[in-house]
């Protein structure tokens, strides 16, 4: 290719296919576009990729920063995606795979930047993982739109989940709505022709003359840290041979003690590999397999604990499925449409004390000291969190949805919206409206010496294991900790007369849960 050739913009790119043409017709390079798939190991696009490609393999990343903020990606995890890629790229060099890294303003340039790069490297195409999420679909599709207008071929896999979303279906052909069902559904389909299979690494390629990788950038621009960097290396080592061996010590150690430890929040009885599942450092074909493994093969029964964990993997599946089939859950959309009419409190001033762990109620705060001191919340305590601020406080589940997309290390919209819809009894597979967690039986149940309790919300670390779930007024101004912004024995009768009012065929509730 001319020198010419290499430097034509994208436009010119569109209206020229012909400049293509003949790369078509002998052995393929193409590129493998890394997005929320930072691995090498049991990667289906890179593999596809480098199986049919005899001239190599190109990789390439795409900083987005438009694309990033306008999904509220948080800063820790721009930090974690950058840290991980910068070990794909240590990962790329051993297998002769050049990596590069473009930049774009606007996320609408990300077409005509990579057909650009097809240009470049002289690639004859390109694969992805395919994102299910509407903005990231439609992104793809402009992409395999602008390479075939140039006669190039372009592919999107399965990957981010183990199954095809699409799959399971009832039985009148329609996408579930609740969980159980679809977990029925899920494992008759792997059973039925769709079983769980780990591919390996790629083998080394032969160098590509005249291509080098790019650096990767360390920090993002617009994406500022509040958790410093040592919390953060310390927390969340990145890339995939972290994520692997802690698969492999949460399987072998606490696997079979995760259905009796996960809602102790004090323990560490989660695998914590929810981070890695976000940015694809691990996929869930390699958690299922790994947890089936240790439970004699079995993806249901055997081991409860293990089943039970496999169960958590199949219901991200299940969220992922919702989004495709019911993209308005994407675009701030309750799935109830009914609930759509409910009159949220915007209180602005309750809300910025939810954000800041100030509610009066302690394990209410210290779920959000967790939250903003780590990136990460315990799954009970998001639940209790989320559920405080859509029924206690009454607050919109958008406001809760978006402050944890901007500030979780794991955040995933298909997993993080489902569980604010799931909170704010708006959702598919919804708690029942008149389903009120009340925040100091959980905290007794839940943490009942008060040990996690007194690791974030430290002010309260010197009250007895009695007091600390709800402190006396004169205790809590000895601790300079504030009073309940709200009283919980109220909530149940604004949630009903909200939803009441939005769907009048609501029932009259017969329990608190």
């Amino acid at each position: 290719m001319s020198k010419r050739q290499k430097r034509l913009r994208p436009s010119l790119l569109k209206a020229n296919p012909e400049l293509f043409g003949q790369r078509n017709q002998g052995a393929m390079r193409l590129i493998h576009w890394f997005r929320s798939d930072l691995r090498i190991t049991d990667n289906t696009s890179l593999l596809a990729a480098c199986s049919a490609a005899k001239r190599g393999v190109v990789a390439v990343y795409v900083v987005s920063p438009e694309e990033w903020a306008s999904h509220d990606m948080a800063p820790i995890q721009v930090d974690y995606r950058l840290r991980a890629l910068a070990v794909v790229a240590e990962d790329l060099k051993e297998l002769n795979i050049p990596l590069r890294v473009l930049v774009v303003k606007k996320q609408a340039q990300i077409p005509d930047m990579l057909v650009k790069l097809a240009a470049e490297v002289e690639a004859d195409g390109i694969c992805f993982n395919r994102e299910y999420e509407i903005d990231e679909a439609r992104r793809d599709q402009r992409v395999m739109d602008a390479f075939t207008r140039v006669g190039l071929r372009a592919t999107g896999y399965v990957d981010q989940t183990a199954l095809p979303p699409e799959l399971p279906r009832t039985g009148s052909g329609t996408y579930f709505t609740v969980f159980t069902p679809f977990k029925k559904a899920w494992l008759k389909a792997m059973d039925a022709g769709h079983p769980i299979c780990v591919g390996g690494r790629p083998k080394k390629q032969e160098k590509i003359s005249g291509l080098v990788s790019d650096e990767v950038p360390s920090d993002v621009n617009g994406f500022s840290q509040h958790i410093d960097e040592a919390t953060r290396l310390k927390l969340w080592p990145a890339g995939e041979h972290v994520a692997q061996q802690w698969l492999k010590e949460f399987v072998s150690k606490r696997g079979k003690a995760y259905k009796d430890q996960r809602d102790i929040p004090s323990v560490a009885g989660t695998s914590k590999l929810s981070p890695a599942l976000a940015i694809g450092t691990i996929s869930p074909r390699q958690c299922i397999l790994a947890a089936m493994e240790a439970n004699a093969g079995k993806a249901d029964g055997g081991e409860p604990g293990l089943s039970h964990w496999i169960s958590e993997v199949i219901w991200r599946e299940f969220y992922v499925h919702v989004t495709v089939g019911f993209p308005r859950v994407c675009m701030n959309r309750a799935f109830k449409r009914a609930t759509d009419r409910i009159e949220w409190n915007y209180d602005e001033k309750q809300f910025e004390a939810w954000k800041q762990g100030m509610t009066g109620y302690p394990i209410v705060d210290a779920a959000m000291r967790q939250l903003n001191s780590t990136g990460w919340m315990h799954n009970r305590l998001r639940m209790v969190a989320a559920m405080f601020l859509t029924k206690d406080l009454f607050i919109d589940w958008r406001w809760g949805e978006k402050y944890f997309m901007q500030n979780l290390i794991d955040g995933f919209l298909a997993s993080n919206n489902g569980g604010w819809q799931w909170s704010a009894s708006t959702g598919t597979d919804a708690a029942p409206y008149f389903r009120i967690f009340n925040p100091i039986s959980q905290s007794e149940k839940f943490d009942p010496q008060g040990a996690f309790i007194r690791h974030y919300v430290p002010e309260l670390k010197s009250l007895s294991s009695d007091e600390i779930h709800d402190p006396e007024p004169l205790t809590r101004s000895r601790c300079c900790y504030p009073m309940p912004i709200v009283d919980h024995s109220k909530a149940r009768d604004r949630v009903f007369a909200a939803f009441k009012a939005a769907d009048p065929s609501t029932p009259e509730p017969s329990h608190l849960s």
